[in-house]
């Protein structure tokens, strides 16, 4: 699945691969270990979820 909502991917996901802009290549894959891994709702209530959303926001090729 491809998507450019971090917490959709996280929450439904066991491995991320996170893309560099064009010409696209690799940047990080993260292979996502919640400890109380459910339901993509309650995935989103996990203490590593915070820890792997911030993580893969500054890997993004994101200016604000």
């Amino acid at each position: 699945m491809i998507t450019h909502d971090i917490a959709e991917a996280i929450s439904l996901s066991d491995k991320i691969i996170v893309c560099s802009k064009r010409p696209s290549h690799i940047k990080k894959i993260y292979n996502i270990e919640m400890e109380n891994k459910t339901s993509p709702i309650n995935n989103r209530k996990c203490k590593e979820f915070s820890t792997y959303y911030d993580m893969i926001w500054r890997d993004l090729d994101v200016s604000i």
